[in-house]
């Protein structure tokens, strides 16, 4: 389906201009006759050069078009007019052509879930799937709300996890450049100073030690860079191997300090995500194979699925859930307590909520534990360094004097 832009005269004799997706000209004039215009030029529109990186479309881009749809569809307003507006109000062109393609097939008699499925990058299994559910039980404006409210609490764990493992990251990468810098600029220009004042014999012993550690550095950078290159290539080849991404994923749920928080996110976002679609009515088989195919780590997601395969063989969840050994034994307590009350989606939710709590406290003082410790460990390292250089220099000044 290509876009058109076409002129036309009204029965006023006032010139219209206008742009419309169509298969072809003629369609664009039947559309045109209908609506009482008479075509005075129509041609397709030229593309230019669009370069775009991932999807274009911003989560926030998202939530507020899934709330301000939900309000006009709570209003009374036809869907093909409400993906109208908001397809013209939108700052985001990228999202803009989406929602026009969207309403497009809507248009043609496609149903607004079959629609969005056309764009997998924007809107996933589980938006497509809980819409669906919300098209056949009448109640789309409710579910898009639910959705606006799990869409923000997702991206909000997501910041968590960025939260527990780039900052000491990054920390640690800086680090390793200021003492790379230090190595190899800095301290071979304090050992040219002390060779000019003669002093290279009767250096102290932490001195010789730094600029020994120095020549090192600066006779193996090469070296160094081939094999930091060489490190991340490896890791990263192993890691889009299956076994070796269920290696990296098993150690990050068991790490010491980072592997509880980890789990802790696991768990929120399978409840959070389990009790969205099962409060919409999507059967529990297959809300469970979306809620694993979102879950982000291999070995949950196994754990789900295998839950899966055990409520298809007539088990109950909350028996195969203890059996991963990945959930808690309070979680698992607290499923088998909704299932016999007929509440699960209710106790999901309340959950999802006390752990993103959890969250919170555990990210916070992840973070207060880490702050300090690096700070002592990079500011060790560097004044270890600033001593060494600066021993000597006091040892010339004193000669000098005498």
């Amino acid at each position: 389906m290509a876009e058109f832009v076409w002129e036309a005269r009204a029965r006023t004799g006032e010139l219209r201009k206008g742009s419309m997706e169509a298969d072809s000209e003629d369609v664009v004039n039947a559309r045109l006759r209908a609506q009482q215009l008479t075509p005075q030029k129509v041609k397709k529109k030229a593309k230019g050069l669009n370069i775009q990186f991932g999807t274009g479309v911003k989560l926030d881009d998202l939530v507020t078009f899934t709330r301000l749809f939900a309000t006009m569809i709570d209003a009374g307003l036809p869907i093909v007019q409400c993906l109208d507006i908001l397809a013209n109000q939108t700052d985001n062109p990228h999202f803009a052509a989406v929602l026009k393609d969207v309403k497009s097939q809507v248009e043609q008699g496609s149903t607004f879930s079959d629609a969005l499925r056309r764009h997998p990058k924007v809107f996933d299994q589980l938006y497509t799937n809980l819409v669906q559910a919300g098209e056949a039980g009448g109640i789309l404006d409710t579910i898009l709300s639910r959705l606006a409210v799990y869409i923000e609490k997702a991206q909000k764990l997501k910041r968590q996890v960025r939260g527990a493992l780039v900052y000491p990251s990054s920390v640690v990468v800086i680090f390793a450049g200021v003492l790379s810098v230090l190595l190899i600029f800095v301290i071979p220009s304090f050992e040219a100073i002390f060779a000019d004042f003669g002093a290279s014999d009767e250096l102290p012993g932490l001195t010789k030690m730094v600029i020994a550690a120095s020549r090192w550095a600066v006779a193996n950078v090469p070296y160094l860079l081939m094999a930091l290159v060489g490190f991340i290539t490896g890791v990263s080849y192993v890691y889009k191997q299956p076994k070796g991404k269920r290696f990296f994923h098993k150690y990050m749920l068991k790490a010491p300090i980072f592997g509880p928080v980890l789990r802790k996110i696991a768990v929120a976002r399978f409840t959070r995500t389990l009790g969205t679609l099962l409060s919409a009515g999507v059967p529990i088989l297959d809300a469970l194979e979306i809620v694993a195919r979102t879950a982000g780590n291999v070995i949950v997601e196994e754990g789900i699925m295998y839950t899966r395969t055990k409520i298809s063989e007539g088990k109950n969840m909350a028996a195969p859930l203890l059996e991963t050994n990945i959930f808690p034994p309070m979680v698992v307590q607290m499923v088998g307590v909704g299932e016999q009350t007929g509440a699960l989606d209710a106790m999901l939710n309340k959950i999802a909520d006390f752990y993103e709590d959890e969250v919170d406290v555990a990210v916070s003082a992840l973070t207060s534990l880490i702050e300090p410790l690096m700070m002592v460990v990079i500011g060790g390292t560097v004044g270890t360094v600033l001593i060494a250089m600066y021993l000597p220099i006091f040892s010339l000044a004193g000669k000098i004097k005498a």
